[in-house]
């Protein structure tokens, strides 16, 4: 049995580095060896206990100990091999191939005759099978090598480093979500169908996600409005403060009172949660205009009261929950918002290079990556780089795996 190197989280907050079964590619999937991959939130409130992604037929978590995980979703890396039909399914692609993956699994990339309803509308991130590389349980990138069907694979076409281009995940999850708030809300970004203009806008947090917010909305979509950000961590405050908003610490500052002076008492159009701070939740309903939207990205904080919404009620605001990068297709059955943001990566208009803080050499040192560093002031996103060393890739070795692992 050929076999390769893994880090397996077995436990509540227990990473270790096994050897795994090396992925065999089916008909329509390619290897990839992985190159980066990002650590993500969601990554750390899987390890840390606060979520559990992979379910039974019943929804019910499935523990550690019984269905270890090899998480990792941001990924990007080398293309390894070829299932049978993958090379007729993606004639663009060669074995050594630098790409980046869209980890959503849904019936385009299953290649299902008939897909179902949410993937035949162009919604495919709520497939009725959909699953995720990395996080409900299908062995991700914190591994040597990773299967994915071909049509989740997109081609880097520049030099642009393994460490940033990861950040296309993040960044296609922050456009899937901006194209919802500009379609669903009373007011818009940008509107050809007389609805009133978002004027200004209130983002919680100013971490990977709402560093990117700030830079899509003034460098993409010329958002030209009042821009807040509230963020305790002076260098990331500092670092929005640089992309043209008005950056506060909410420990120091009176959040809402500049708002409302800053708005003439108008309030904003839009909320942006990419927090998850229950704070927030208390300073909606004298923050936001009657029927603003309010785009809840970031996972709820635990054990909020739900009843911190009962005043934001009367205002009727348009509560906008977003999830995932994955949603239209183009006419190949290739992901649009993966391709819009690696593309804006690769043309310079989006910058992360900065939000890089914390690179971790090497597939040994990912449990390290989960130990506290995401604690220290100047965190803002941590990368694995998994070949740090420039290793070509090379045929996986023969031995017996240590443990098993899901491979559904």
């Amino acid at each position: 049995m050929r076999v390769m190197r893994a880090c397996v989280l077995c436990d509540v907050g227990r990473m270790e580095i096994r050897t795994v079964p090396d992925p065999a590619p089916g008909a329509r999937d390619v290897i990839i060896r992985m190159g980066a991959v990002g650590v993500c939130g969601t990554d750390l409130q899987i390890v840390a206990g606060h979520a559990n992604y992979n379910t039974d037929a019943r929804g019910l978590p499935q523990p550690l100990q019984a269905h270890p995980q090899i998480l990792g979703h941001e990924m990007a890396g080398v293309i390894d091999a070829f299932g049978s039909s993958a090379g007729t399914l993606r004639p663009d692609l060669h074995v050594g191939d630098r790409v980046t993956v869209d980890q959503g699994l849904n019936c385009w990339s299953a290649g299902r005759p008939a897909p179902c309803e949410y993937c035949a509308s162009g919604d495919s991130h709520q497939c009725e099978r959909f699953a995720e590389i990395g996080i409900t349980g299908v062995p991700g990138g914190f591994a040597e090598r990773v299967v994915v069907p071909a049509v989740n694979v997109l081609p880097l076409r520049s030099s642009l480093e393994f460490a940033q281009a990861v950040m296309h995940e993040p960044l296609a999850c922050i456009i899937h979500s901006l194209d919802l708030v500009n379609r669903l809300g009373r007011f818009a970004l940008h509107s050809l169908d007389g609805r009133a203009p978002i004027r200004s806008i209130m983002i919680f947090g100013g971490g990977p996600a709402g560093l990117m917010f700030t830079q899509y909305l003034r460098r993409v979509l010329n958002f030209d409005g009042q821009l807040f950000v509230s963020e305790p961590n002076p260098a990331r405050r500092a670092l929005a403060a640089s992309f043209g908003v008005t950056a506060m610490d909410p420990g120091t500052t009176d959040v809402l009172g500049t708002v409302l002076d800053a708005t003439a008492g108008r309030g904003v159009e839009c909320v942006i949660d990419a927090a998850g701070v229950s704070s927030m939740y208390e300073q909606l309903p004298a923050l936001i205009r009657s029927q603003a939207t309010i785009l809840l990205y970031a996972h709820a904080p635990a054990g909020a009261d739900m009843g911190l919404l009962n005043r934001v009620k009367f205002k009727e605001p348009r509560l906008v929950i977003s999830i995932g990068g994955s949603g239209p297709l183009d006419e190949s059955g290739r992901p649009l918002c993966y391709q819009r943001a690696l593309a804006l990566l690769e043309d310079g208009r989006i910058s992360v290079a900065a939000m890089i803080t914390h690179r971790y050499a090497g597939l040994e040192t990912i449990p390290e990556a989960f130990t506290g560093d995401h604690r220290r002031p100047d965190y803002i996103k941590g990368i694995v780089l998994m070949n740090p060393a420039g290793r070509q890739p090379g045929p996986a070795p023969v031995a017996t795996p240590s443990a098993p692992l899901d491979q559904r």
